[in-house]
C-alpha cells in the first residue's frame, strides 16, 4: 500500500467524486433506501455531511479535548434514522443537500490544511491527528457513496490511489491481493471476498503515523 499521507486535497477529491455521482440521481430517488443501510439516500447524505462536520470541529479548539468530543447536540429525526448535528433544508432540494455536503467537506479540508500535524483530537476509536481525521472523512464519503450508488442504481468506483492512501493510514492489515477499492469495501464490511466473509464489525487504526 502507498505510504503517502492523506491530505486535504484527498478530502476535496472524495467529496467532488461523490457530488459528481449524486448529481446523476433521479429527482424522486432521495427517499429510496441507501443500499443495505436502513437510511434513505437523503438521510445518508446528511450523515456524510455531519461526519465531515464532526471531524472538522474536533480539530477546531485551540486545545481540543482528548477525553470526549466537542459537545455538539446530536439526535435522530426518526426512529432508526441517523443521529446528526446538522440537516439540509428539504425545500432546497437535492442541490441544496449537495451544497451542504460540499460545505462540510470544505470545512474539514480547511481544518486539515491549517492545523499543525502535532495536534491531537478525540474520536471514540482513539485520539488522532489531522491526517487521521482527513482519512476518516475520505472513508466515510467513499463507502457511503457506495451505499448511495446501490440505492440509486448508479455505478461508483473512486480513484485507486485515493483508496490506497486511506487503506495505508487506517487499515494497515487490509488485503493486498485485491484491488484497493475492493479492499476498502471489505475492510468496512460492505462486501465479501474470496476466502474472506463479509465483516460484521470493523475498526480503523487512528494512531498517528510517524513519517
Amino acid at each position: 500500500m502507498s505510504a503517502s499521507p492523506v491530505s486535504a486535497d484527498d478530502v476535496d477529491l472524495a467529496v467532488h467524486s461523490a457530488i459528481t455521482l449524486l448529481r446523476r440521481a433521479e429527482t424522486d430517488a432521495w427517499d429510496y433506501r441507501a443500499g443495505r443501510l436502513k437510511w434513505t439516500c437523503w438521510e445518508t447524505v446528511e450523515h456524510i455531511a455531519d461526519d465531515l462536520f464532526f471531524f472538522a470541529t474536533q480539530l477546531g479548539p485551540r486545545i481540543p479535548p482528548l477525553e470526549g468530543p466537542v459537545p455538539f447536540a446530536c439526535e435522530a429525526k426518526r426512529s432508526g434514522g441517523p443521529a446528526v448535528s446538522l440537516r439540509a433544508e428539504r425545500t432546497a432540494g437535492s442541490e441544496g443537500l449537495l451544497m451542504v455536503l460540499e460545505s462540510c467537506g470544505a470545512l474539514l479540508s480547511a481544518m486539515v490544511r491549517t492545523k499543525p500535524n502535532l495536534l491531537r483530537a478525540y474520536h471514540a476509536a482513539g485520539v488522532s491527528d489531522p491526517e487521521g481525521f482527513a482519512a476518516m472523512g475520505v472513508v466515510e464519503v467513499l463507502v457511503h457513496t457506495h451505499d448511495l450508488a446501490e440505492g440509486l442504481g448508479l455505478d461508483f468506483t473512486p480513484s485507486p490511489d485515493l483508496c490506497e492512501r486511506v487503506l495505508a493510514r487506517l487499515f494497515p492489515g487490509a488485503p493486498d491481493d485485491v484491488g484497493p477499492w475492493s479492499a476498502l469495501l471489505w475492510s468496512t464490511g460492505r462486501v465479501k471476498l474470496p476466502g474472506r466473509p463479509r465483516r460484521g464489525e470493523w475498526q480503523w487504526s487512528l494512531a498517528p503515523v510517524e513519517r
